[in-house]
């Protein structure tokens, strides 16, 4: 007896994402774009013009996702229509993995609705600092980076090194990196903050347990998008000095490595990573553009919040979230409080249910205001 023919997605998820998403919205904005690139002087400001075409390219491969869904959904209702008048066991198997495949889709794209923030889109800039801990918060800075690339190169992005600061003993007191890609920033905006890790330290010789802490920053990566920040190059203070970091057998013979410091801010960056001075001073630059695009942005949040009564806490030591790894393994995030027991997994760049929960608690919070 062969079992019911399959429904198409209708779950009321998939109600949920058609009223979040406008797909008729979205092609006149797309018309509207196109009318506006064909006038003359469309491409007398460049940086508009620039912008506008980002943002058509990413409306087109929005809308011709939805549309490729829609029309897969109505051929499906029309096979389970026909397996219903007429069950073939072939093609009912075929249409139960076209409708799982359909399904998976679904939940990607209504994940991705969830990256709607203004960046969300860009790239990102994170670093991670030592907190308290002394080496073993260090070693832990190291063992973060490591989850994030690896998060990283599972989601295909493209990872590259900006600063590092090795610890005394081990581990990095800092590391800076970017991570190049589509969403990245929407993706890791929600890590920010302070890291805690609980385990039986290495480094003590009574191998007792240690609370170390590091904090993690995550920026967009603005790059050459222009942004209402003016930055005077007398409010710059630069210094070039020898490198001291990995970089092969020339990366120590000259002053490759720049440190700028932001004057009215106090913001200082360095790059040492590259060779040359000149790419070095272009990548510290970035760095800097985009902590002061984020000087900016907190600056907001706090006015903001002021507004409307809340209070902003500050406290480094107000940890986001907290990975156990003795007496017990558990990793909890104690804002959503979503949680596992895989630490080797979390620390091997298993990041996504907390990524996705996180999302998830802005979109409910984004809701009710």
């Amino acid at each position: 007896m062969t079992s019911p023919p399959p429904s198409p997605p209708s779950s009321a998820a998939s109600k949920k994402s058609r009223c979040i998403f406008d797909l008729a919205t979205i092609n006149q904005q797309i018309s509207e774009i196109e009318a506006e690139s064909l006038a003359p002087d469309f491409y007398s400001d460049r940086a508009h013009a620039q912008r506008q075409m980002q943002t058509l390219s990413r409306l087109r491969e929005t809308a011709t996702t939805w549309e490729t869904l829609r029309a897969r959904l109505a051929e499906l209702r029309e096979l389970a229509e026909m397996i219903e008048a007429e069950p073939d066991a072939q093609i009912e198997a075929e249409v139960q993995q076209a409708v799982a495949e359909v399904e998976a889709e679904l939940g990607r794209q209504r994940f991705r609705l969830l990256l709607s923030g203004e960046h969300d889109a860009k790239s990102a800039i994170v670093s991670i600092h030592a907190g308290n801990g002394g080496t073993d918060a260090q070693d832990w800075v190291q063992m973060l980076e490591r989850a994030y690339l690896r998060w990283a190169e599972a989601h295909g992005y493209k990872v590259e090194l900006l600063d590092e600061s090795a610890g005394e003993e081990a581990g990095l007191k800092s590391v800076t990196f970017s991570v190049s890609g589509p969403y990245a920033y929407g993706y890791l905006r929600g890590e920010a903050g302070a890291h805690r890790l609980i385990r039986l330290s290495p480094f003590d010789a009574a191998h007792r347990r240690q609370t170390s802490f590091a904090k993690v920053e995550v920026m967009p990566d603005i790059g050459d998008d222009p942004i209402e920040i003016n930055i005077r190059p007398d409010d710059l203070e630069i210094d070039t000095f020898r490198a001291t970091g990995k970089g092969g057998q020339h990366i120590n013979k000259t002053d490759s490595a720049v440190r700028i410091r932001h004057k009215p801010t106090g913001i200082v960056v360095t790059c040492q990573n590259e060779r040359s001075q000149i790419q070095n001073r272009e990548l510290a630059m970035r760095v800097l553009k985009s902590r002061l695009y984020e000087l900016e942005i907190e600056e907001r949040e706090r006015e903001a919040a002021r507004l409307k009564g809340a209070h902003v806490e500050a406290d480094f030591g107000n940890q986001i979230r907290t990975v156990t790894i003795h007496p017990y393994s558990l990793v909890k995030d104690h804002r959503t409080g979503a949680e596992t027991g895989d630490t080797t997994g979390y620390l091997n760049g298993d990041l996504d249910r907390f990524i996705q929960a996180t999302l998830t608690a802005r979109a409910g919070e984004a809701a009710e205001v």
